[in-house]
């Protein structure tokens, strides 16, 4: 299948409206983790971008809206998602190159460039590890068959030298990010999200570095919600991530000089 009827589609507003998404109304919807990744990444105009398993754009294409001047390139292996994706980029009149294939088979052209900045939201389980959605999709997105290793031999292949991979994932598979960066990227960050204060992290945020040569850093972590419960049904994100979330607001992110 590589078009989902427009009426099995939804349109989200992400980044205050300044990104509007159409995304499948019971398959793969992306939520606040994409828009998280792409508030990591200390782009700067010119420069490039590849997002592995782009979906249906929502990372790319918030992280264009934050910085202009971006050019774009997503792989996607699902052709629904991958069509969705070219769909979102023209109607937010941003240019993104979406190429359908598997991320372990790239075309010969696109495995002779590199880019500044490589970005992945991997799926957050391995394959037949999670209770299995009935969306196909969906499926694909939740538990995927390749290793969580082999998406960051491919960044790193992909990136520039001194060029970044950011990589948003379950923090319970933290130890799996750290060993496929080894012998490949280097000056290693992990930013951990905490949902409350108190909480043991659920999500982290990894930042590597080609060439890099600084330790590793585990850094402070974030804290998305204001209080240590949730007090009913209104929105209790703190203000740094609430500006994130509407205002296209960079992540906090400690400052220091890496090499």
């Amino acid at each position: 299948m590589t078009r989902i009827a427009q009426e099995e589609l939804t349109r989200n507003a992400f980044l205050g409206g300044r990104v509007q998404l159409w995304q499948p109304r019971r398959g793969y919807r992306a939520g606040v983790d994409p828009v998280f990744l792409a508030a990591s990444v200390p782009a700067r105009a010119g420069q490039t971008v590849l997002d592995l398993g782009c979906g249906a754009g929502a990372a790319a294409l918030c992280l264009g809206a934050r910085v202009g001047g971006l050019r774009l390139t997503g792989v996607e292996l699902q052709p629904a998602y991958a069509e969705l994706a070219r769909r979102n980029a023209e109607e937010n009149g941003q240019q993104m190159e979406v190429v359908c294939a598997d991320l372990t088979d790239l075309p010969g052209e696109l495995r002779h460039r590199s880019f500044d900045h490589v970005i992945a939201n991997p799926p957050y389980f391995r394959a037949g590890a999670h209770t299995g959605a009935r969306d196909a999709g969906r499926r694909v997105a939740l538990g995927g068959a390749t290793p969580l290793s082999e998406w960051i031999v491919v960044a790193a292949r992909r990136l520039a030298p001194r060029g970044f991979l950011h990589m948003i994932q379950r923090a319970g598979r933290l130890p799996e990010m750290l060993a496929g960066c080894t012998g490949r990227l280097g000056s290693v960050e992990v930013l951990p999200l905490m949902a409350r204060p108190g909480r043991a992290p659920e999500l982290v945020i990894l930042r590597a570095r080609k060439g890099g040569r600084a330790d590793f850093r585990l850094l402070p972590p974030v804290i998305l919600h204001r209080g240590r419960q949730h007090l009913g049904d209104r929105e209790d994100y703190t203000p740094e991530i609430l500006a994130v979330q509407r205002d296209g607001a960079p992540m906090p992110w400690p400052s220091g000089r890496r090499e």
